[in-house]
């Protein structure tokens, strides 16, 4: 480039300046309509885990006026039958996601991911209305949460493609999908008020306040969602420049602006930058390739790091979602300083546990981009996780505050690496330079690895149904050993970015 080209300055108030005015906006409303998409998802998954304390049998002392439980979930055999309904939901969960995240590479995100939030406020809404109807079949909710399961699947491979269209690439990207993931946590933490606070007035209200939430929010999907940049008439930004009178190769100079190879200014910069936050100094990109179709599954399996980080989340979300269902129900029957807290306290207070989980997302996004190191940084939140839930076990009964630092300390430290796989670490494989130019692989890798985690997530809360009755230290030990393994999974991973690091500094030494 010519380094004395004048630097053009966007006009401010034409064209360029509206246009990316234009841009701004629909960026922030993606963002914080997905966002509340999926934390209405989560607030509408975790009403079982409140209720599981009313429909199983309380502890043996309780006075509670539903202490006998639930048929069928009544009896010695209850928590094994509330193990086998989220096995059913988590199951039909993961299974939907392969075939949900392939899918969406192929339809409207905006009808695909809307349809799935209505149709996750029908399932919802019909468990509760089990309470009015007097229904005691175990079939009936096997139903209900297999349904729910495959609806609920549809959310995340589309919002994580609707950011990923919206914001690109991004040397921070770790931090930013760690702040976005807060919704998870946000949703497990407003379901968990909403079905604790109407659990008095019979909890049927537990599953129809959280279903009417998520029933309103997908309409509002469907009413304001730009699902992509060329739904208004913007192009793709990894092969497409779109500006008046530009080569098809351009670059990126010291100031931001888009300049051509002949090093002629453009006023297109503060559009590219919106959309393409992360362009490094130099980078060239080619006139339009024609956008390819969606990744082949099987393909997608073999890129680098997608197995790997597959089966490392299988182990993270076995972890997160044992404690996603089966926190309330082990506050209720595990006694603090001598009392066993009411179904209401147990409820509200297992968001603590959430609360850390946002923190712990976040910080395990900022220091994955600190560090550039995704790998490295989910390794150092497992190690640090298993001495967290020991610590909890074994001290979390000697006193209330004790039990809530210890619990917000678990949940800080479980799901920072839940968070960084899920998003930074997702998107980042979707977008690698292997398959750079396909922006329709993305919820196919997604789908990939969240559902392999969630099959995870179906054997934890499953597991722990069984094993609880044997005594909750037996819980806890299979939940340290998922950490062992899921650090295992990432160990080639860990050696190769340190092998990555030490090349970088011996290269900047020189």
């Amino acid at each position: 480039m010519d380094s004395s080209a004048p630097t053009p300055t966007p006009l401010q108030g034409g064209p360029i300046h509206r246009r990316s005015s234009l841009l701004r906006h629909h960026q922030i409303r993606a963002l914080l309509l997905t966002y509340v998409a999926y934390a209405s998802f989560h607030a509408s998954r975790k009403p079982p885990s409140i209720v599981k304390s009313v429909l199983a049998p309380d502890p043996p002392n309780s006075t509670s006026s539903s202490a006998a439980g639930w048929a069928p979930f009544d009896g010695k055999r209850g928590p094994h039958r509330l193990g086998e309904l989220d096995l059913a939901f988590l199951f039909s969960y993961s299974v939907g996601m392969y075939l949900t995240g392939h899918a969406a590479d192929f339809l409207d995100l905006r009808l695909f991911l809307s349809g799935g939030m209505i149709g996750s406020c029908i399932a919802t809404a019909a468990f509760g209305f089990a309470y009015w109807l007097d229904v005691h079949r175990l079939w009936f909710f096997l139903a209900v949460q297999i349904t729910g399961g495959l609806v609920q699947s549809i959310g995340w491979p589309c919002v994580v493609a609707v950011v990923t269209n919206w914001f690109g690439d991004s040397s921070r990207r770790g931090l930013i999908m760690g702040i976005w993931n807060s919704h998870t946590s946000l949703g497990n933490i407003l379901g968990s008020v909403l079905a604790s606070c109407f659990l008095n007035l019979g909890w049927g209200w537990s599953f129809v306040v959280p279903a009417s939430l998520i029933g309103i929010c997908g309409v509002l999907v469907f009413a304001f969602l730009v699902a992509h940049p060329r739904d208004l008439g913007f192009r793709s930004l990894d092969f497409e420049v779109e500006m008046n009178g530009v080569s098809p190769s351009v670059a990126v100079n010291d100031g931001g602006l888009v300049e051509n190879l002949e090093g002629k200014g453009s006023l297109i910069s503060e559009e590219i930058g919106l959309l393409h936050t992360e362009v490094m100094e130099g980078k060239i990109f080619h006139g339009s390739e024609g956008e390819q179709g969606p990744i082949g599954f099987f393909e997608a399996w073999r890129l680098p790091g997608v197995a790997p980080y597959a089966c490392c989340l299988f182990f993270c979300k076995l972890v997160a979602y044992t404690f996603l269902y089966w926190l309330p129900f082990y506050i209720r029957h595990t006694a603090v300083a001598g009392e066993h807290p009411t179904h209401k306290i147990s409820g509200i207070l297992s968001t603590i546990f959430d609360i850390g989980g946002v923190l712990g997302g976040v910080s395990a996004g900022f220091l994955s981009d600190l560090l550039s190191a995704r790998g490295i940084t989910s390794a150092i939140f497992l190690l640090l996780s298993s001495p967290a839930l020991i610590f909890y076990r074994m001290y979390g009964n000697l006193s209330m505050q004790l039990n809530m630092g210890l619990m917000f300390l678990s949940g800080f430290f479980v799901n920072g690496p839940y968070s960084l796989i899920t998003t930074a670490v997702a998107a980042d494989l979707g977008t690698q330079d292997l398959i750079r130019g396909n922006t329709r692989a993305l919820a196919t890798i997604t789908a990939i690895i969240d559902g392999t985690g969630s099959i995870g997530a179906a054997l934890g809360p499953l597991l722990t149904g069984y094993i609880s009755t044997t005594g909750w230290n037996n819980v806890f030990i299979m939940l340290i050993f998922s950490n062992l393994f899921a650090i295992m999974c990432l160990i080639q991973l860990v050696k190769a970015e340190f092998i990555s690091k030490k090349w970088q500094d011996k290269s900047s030494i020189r």
